[in-house]
């Protein structure tokens, strides 16, 4: 049985690592359209960008490793088109046949064009690459426009301000993170910038003039799903590759994970699509298993981290479009601090920020009956 895995991210990387850890004997083509062996991303906007790691420390396995374990790992190659009916890819290489392919495409920043257009150097944050033309260009006096205060946002904005730069962050919304954490928690984030000297602008109809007097702009406006290569092939994408719960696609022989998948949840019984790195892990592992004829449904509650200057923060949970009635809070943001967000009588998501002694207990609360007030 041979499997093909596009993209050669943390998902596909560790879709083939399972496989083979699990005793899967066949064979094994990881493509991937960079140049690198399969890396993790988060280090680029935090580790790597501050110049405390460098891009090689977050490479998922050497090339020694994908050779012993027998992985015909293919960088710098683009798939093309998929052919469903006979089960084989066409890359700028040559066509590839499949009995099992596994989508691991991710994503790619949303572009911004007004940015492109404002004739000063513009960043987005995907790749090493990225990460390091980045690092060069925040230095001590620099002045950084940075549009959109999500996570990608937020992070440059703290690795800029380490490096000396002002920092200018503009965003439509009323605070920072606010589709995620709500008012109660993102106007923590908005402090804790301003505390650090960004020149923070919410509720910004951002124009080109925003941008007029920085040396650099970076875009941070969140980032689509790579699903041309999907829609091509003819499976069912609808903001995503929609896979069941255990990642199959509208083919049987095809699965999705990552970035571009859209499944159906079992715990929370809606679609949902989520962008980070424990999402990448868990999913690749369960559609290893499926492979491998086992069922094991994704079921991991969506999980997210960050680190900002001196605050390191972990999320579990997804409030969802049913919202939350309140959010009981433990402790200061500036020291070990915890959220719960809760609907009725159940905590559909939970943080803790400093804290890292809570991790279990905090994951654990999901789904169950909150803390007494």
């Amino acid at each position: 049985m041979s499997v093909v895995i596009v993209g050669a991210g943390l998902a596909g990387a560790t879709v083939a690592e399972t496989l083979r850890e699990r005793g899967f004997d066949g064979d094994i083509v990881l493509f991937g359209s960079e140049q690198h062996l399969p890396y993790e991303r988060p280090p680029l906007s935090k580790a790597v960008l501050l110049g405390e790691k460098e891009p090689d420390s977050a490479t998922v396995h050497d090339q020694a490793w994908w050779r012993e374990h027998d992985v015909d790992v293919r960088t710098g190659i683009e798939v093309q088109s998929v052919d469903l009916a006979g089960r084989r890819v066409m890359t700028t290489a040559g066509e590839q046949p499949y009995e099992w392919l596994v989508l691991a495409t991710g994503s790619e920043p949303r572009r911004l064009r007004m940015a492109e257009e404002s004739g000063r150097p513009v960043h987005y944050l995907r790749t090493v690459e990225d990460s390091l033309a980045l690092r060069e260009a925040l230095t001590e006096g620099t002045k950084v426009a940075i549009v959109g205060a999500g996570w990608i946002g937020l992070e440059v904005a703290a690795a800029a301000r380490l490096a000396g730069a002002e920092v200018r962050v503009l965003e439509t919304a009323e605070l920072p993170l606010l589709a995620v954490l709500g008012p109660e928690v993102a106007q923590h984030f908005a402090d804790l910038h301003r505390s650090h000297g960004v020149d923070l602008r919410l509720g910004a109809d951002v124009t080109a003039e925003d941008l007029g007097d920085a040396d650099l702009v970076v875009v941070g406006i969140g980032a689509a799903p790579r699903t041309a290569l999907a829609e091509g092939a003819g499976l069912d994408v609808d903001g995503g590759v929609l896979v069941d719960e255990l990642l199959r696609t509208s083919d049987d022989h095809v699965l999705a994970v990552g970035d571009i998948a859209s499944e159906q949840h079992p715990v929370l019984g809606r679609r949902v699509r989520v962008e980070h790195w424990d999402n990448a892990i868990g999913q690749g592992k369960a559609a290893a298993a499926t492979i491998l004829g086992a069922s094991e449904p994704y079921d991991r509650m969506p999980y997210f981290f960050t680190d900002q200057y001196d605050l390191g923060m972990e999320y579990w949970g997804h409030v969802g479009p049913d919202g939350y009635d309140r959010v009981l809070t433990r402790g200061d943001f500036s020291g070990p601090f915890r959220a719960w967000w809760v609907r009725g009588d159940t905590v559909v998501a939970a943080m803790q920020a400093n804290d890292w002694d809570a991790s279990d207990e905090m994951r654990a609360s999901v789904g169950h009956p909150p803390p007494e007030d």
